[in-house]
């Protein structure tokens, strides 16, 4: 299961799990159309290999493996999804 940004990155769009992630899928990245008006980052589900390189260096700790994803955040799973069309 691939991993979750959810609602603490809100308003911080902190790019260090960009820079972490070895296969780019965390955007939109800082010089990407649509960063300054994306309220938070996303991973794309299918692009996520579950290696997990993002969830440490994500300093408001808003990454959680789809599986940990806290119920109250359970609706960021197909946001993510759906910023990627999925």
């Amino acid at each position: 299961m691939a991993y979750v940004i959810a609602e603490p990155c809100i308003g911080t769009k902190d790019t260090a799990c960009v820079d972490a992630c070895p296969v780019d899928c965390i955007h939109p990245k800082k010089d990407e159309t649509g960063h300054g008006e994306a309220e938070q980052l996303f991973i794309d589900p299918v692009e996520c290999i579950d290696c997990g390189a993002c969830v440490p260096v994500c300093p408001v700790s808003a990454i959680y493996a789809g599986d940990d994803l806290p119920e109250k955040w359970a609706e960021f799973q197909t946001k993510n999804a759906t910023h990627y069309g999925r």
